[in-house]
């Protein structure tokens, strides 16, 4: 349903572009009219209508915007001296490594150049890294794709389940993990990625304690992250976002 509903807002755009086009042809001659100066050229080739952002609030995707502040402030907090992560938003890492050591890594290293953080490749299901060995990891809104094949990756029903034990193997006793996944009523969305109910995350990680657990909900434009939310406010949601930060026992 949902990628329906995305399907049918494309079509909806598509058509008001079009609608829209004597606007934007409008808009184009009363700039040349006033342009006295010509200070840039400005060639009807060029037009690259922007026909959706006359409104009174920035847009954003709440899943990426919350998620990554969520997990920033985190790393802030568990103060290790490296933070590793695998295959989370490259904006995160980015970021994070103004004020932290950071090392990326994904199965397509991305050609990053800044101070203070490395990208490298590796598998998620055969982690470079010895056992018990890693303080501050993160790996968000990466697990729900595992063994889908949407990004090449072999076609396996329990990808998932042998990504989160990966996860586990590496990070050390009293370690601290940042796991971030789709939550509401479980389900598949091939090939796109899982959801999850708040206690399937939970059985994934036998050995680990949630510390915090916060909430980016359907409703989030309007009420933003919630703190400290509840498996039941989980579970209602139909597309959430759960940010889950575990502790190792």
């Amino acid at each position: 349903m949902y990628n329906f509903l995305r399907s049918i807002k494309r079509i909806v755009y598509q058509v008001i572009s079009w609608m829209k086009f004597p606007l934007i042809l409008s808009s184009y001659i009363k700039y040349i009219s006033k342009d006295k100066k010509g200070r840039f050229l400005i060639p009807f080739s060029s037009v690259m209508p922007c026909l959706f952002e006359n409104i009174p609030y920035t847009r954003f995707d709440t899943h990426y915007v919350y998620h990554t502040a969520w997990a920033a402030r985190k790393v802030k907090e568990i103060n290790a001296e490296e933070h590793i992560d695998i295959s989370s938003s490259l904006y995160f890492s980015s970021i994070v490594s103004a004020f932290k050591p950071v090392s990326f890594y994904d199965f397509r290293p991305a050609k990053l150049n800044l101070s203070n953080l490395v990208s490298e490749s590796a598998n998620l299901l055969h982690l470079p890294f010895a056992d018990n060995s890693i303080s501050s990891l993160s790996c968000m809104h990466t697990v729900e794709h595992v063994g889908l094949g949407r990004y090449g990756d072999k076609i396996d029903p329990d990808g998932d389940l042998h990504a989160v034990k990966e996860l586990s193997r590496v990070v050390k006793q009293d370690g601290n993990l940042l796991f971030v996944v789709p939550v509401g009523k479980p389900r598949i969305q091939f090939n796109a990625h899982r959801i999850y109910s708040y206690k399937m995350v939970i059985e994934m990680f036998p050995g680990f304690e949630v510390k915090e657990f916060s909430l980016i909900p359907d409703n989030a434009l309007e009420k933003g992250i919630i703190y400290n939310a509840t498996e039941t406010e989980s579970d209602m949601q139909s597309y959430g976002c759960g940010c889950f930060w575990l502790t190792k026992k």
